[in-house]
């Protein structure tokens, strides 16, 4: 993927601030940071979403993203953490090479990353939950 951001990144080609590497993830600052210490976890081979990439790859992902979140509470003094992926166009994804957001919080930050939903009838709620078990 010659082109994908990320796999340069991976590959040294483009400047990063690496906070955490290993064989399969790469962890690094985000350099337009919604909050300080924001950073980016991404698997080193290309996957476009979280669509295509294998359970194992994400396992891996996951761990790493625990791992930042408990660096950016112990080093940085964050009291919480928005872990936060958008798989797809319609889900605002951006760069398309999976990644996740690991956002340090911190109190009265004044940030709302968080999701506000609309209220559903329960029939509604009994339809969708037919569809996905269907």
């Amino acid at each position: 993927m010659s082109e994908c951001i990320f796999c340069k990144i991976v590959n040294n080609e483009v400047k990063s601030f690496k906070i955490y590497e290993d064989e399969e993830v790469l962890a690094f600052l985000d350099t337009n940071p919604t909050s300080d210490g924001q950073l980016l976890v991404i698997p080193k081979k290309h996957f476009e979403d979280i669509f295509v990439t294998p359970n194992d790859v994400l396992n891996r992902i996951s761990q790493v993203c625990k791992k930042m979140a408990i660096l950016c509470r112990d080093k940085l003094g964050a009291t919480g953490v928005n872990i936060l992926n958008a798989s797809g166009k319609d889900a605002q994804q951006s760069v398309f090479h999976l990644h996740f957001h690991v956002v340090p919080r911190f109190k009265n930050d004044g940030l709302d990353l968080w999701l506000h939903g609309k209220s559903k009838s329960l029939d509604k709620v009994k339809e969708i939950q037919q569809k996905l078990l269907s």
